[in-house]
């Protein structure tokens, strides 16, 4: 057995947080604005108990065409320049809302009408806000 000194060094984590300057953070801004996402927002949810990640980044696209063609900006920029996968995608058949979950961070790519209607800024306003276009 160790000595217990041994197990609480073990104890200290080295987790470091996801930031609006970590990489794919980053990556995912610029995949979105590379297909001209509009009206990107993340906001920054870590001060918030109940949020499930660190970051949402939200956006807009005019048309399922679009949805689709930001949703495999995102996946292929952040696996060929993160070499990250998503954890869990959801919406692809409808495209009217398609959620990436990279666990730390979550992509939403959502219509006009389907962002007036959720309001995910609204129900996350406790977070801070920033917005991300050109």
């Amino acid at each position: 057995m160790e000595p217990l000194s041994v197990l609480k060094s073990r104890e200290k984590s080295t987790i470091t947080r996801l930031t609006r300057n970590s990489k794919i953070f980053k990556t995912i801004i610029k995949a979105i604005l590379d297909k001209k996402g509009e009206n990107i927002v993340s906001l920054d949810l870590r001060k918030i108990p109940e949020a499930s990640a660190d970051f949402f980044i939200v956006c807009e696209a005019s048309s399922t065409t679009q949805v689709k063609a930001i949703c495999d900006s995102v996946e292929d920029t952040v696996r060929t320049d993160c070499g990250e996968l998503p954890y869990k995608h959801e919406g692809k058949q409808a495209l009217q809302w398609v959620l990436i979950d990279y666990v730390n961070v979550v992509v939403h790519i959502m219509h006009p009408e389907a962002r007036k209607f959720y309001r995910l800024e609204e129900m996350w306003s406790d977070g801070v806000s920033q917005m991300h276009d050109l």
